[in-house]
């Protein structure tokens, strides 16, 4: 089996998303929807709308038809109500330079069947997902304090998942035992969500990893942990298993002693277990060609 190709830049700019976006070179299909995490109110870490926004026009002049795309949360906060969401989406300045939608704001969940899930056979997502042909997916690489560390395929399960869907995934298929589940049925249910969204796109899919502001806490925190090691750089993939296990990689081979504290958040919630489970799933690969884009 031929490995995937994996981009890679230390150029943490505009410019450096642009030419690594371009090197990737993916095949999408207008609408785009371009899938990212909007942050919680308060937190610090999370990537803002001017990091994304050239890459972002530059989808726009490409395909027309795209919207940036979120859906609501499971837990309390500012994002758990259309009404709060949408709000703060228009205090950090998404609406302002990019056509948003969210996804899950109104009426019914759309519902993917999982063939062969381990844990689910249904995911529940935002009901405007089925509005758009492809998705390119990005992320902002660092810990999470339930799955270990958040990358694309967290992005792809939980990010995409409705706020009924997220509570269904924590609870692998229980939404009564959202905070209480077995935690390994947790991971196992974020990787067979997430291959229900790669299967929905058939190749019209792409991702992207930014691993800056590397947190031990996710995005999803309003009150969170500032970043314990320094920057790395951009990946670009058209595999979601392969860039998340270089993300890893790249993180236990840096010379940068602040990235034992994000080892330990990811080992101690056994987030390698993820990918791993996403790898069985077949629709990723944990070998990968690494090339670096300078």
């Amino acid at each position: 089996m031929t490995k995937p190709k994996v981009f890679f830049s230390k150029d943490l700019s505009s410019e450096g998303l642009i030419k690594i976006y371009k090197a990737l070179n993916p095949t999408l299909a207008a609408p785009v929807a371009v899938k990212l995490h909007s942050g919680e109110e308060g937190n610090q870490n999370y990537l803002q709308p001017e990091f994304w926004k050239d890459l972002i026009y530059l989808i726009e002049q490409e395909y027309k038809d795209y919207k940036v795309v979120e859906c609501n949360t499971a837990y309390d906060g500012m994002r758990d109500t259309t009404e709060k969401h949408l709000k703060l989406i228009d205090k950090h300045g998404w609406s302002k330079y990019f056509n948003f939608d969210l996804m899950d704001a109104t009426g019914l969940d759309d519902v993917l069947m999982i063939e062969n899930g381990k844990r689910i056979h249904k995911n529940y997502v935002g009901k405007n997902l089925k509005n758009y042909n492809s998705m390119i997916v990005l992320s902002h690489f660092k810990g999470h304090p339930m799955g270990g560390f958040g990358g694309a395929i967290k992005q792809l399960s939980i990010g995409v998942a409705s706020s009924h869907g997220k509570a269904y995934i924590h609870g692998a298929g229980d939404v009564t035992k959202i905070w209480t589940q077995e935690h390994d049925w947790f991971l196992e249910s974020m990787a067979d969500a997430a291959g229900s969204i790669v299967k929905k796109f058939e190749g019209k899919i792409a991702f992207i990893n930014v691993m800056k502001n590397m947190s031990v806490d996710c995005d999803c925190c309003s009150v969170a942990e500032d970043p314990c090691m320094q920057d790395i750089g951009i990946l670009a993939s058209l595999d979601p298993v392969a860039i998340d296990k270089a993300c890893i990689d790249l993180v236990y081979s840096s010379n940068d002693p602040g990235k034992n504290r994000l080892i330990e958040r990811i080992e101690t919630r056994n987030g390698i277990h993820t990918i791993y489970e996403a790898y069985e799933c077949g629709y990723g690969n944990i070998e990968y060609e690494l090339e670096e884009i300078k």
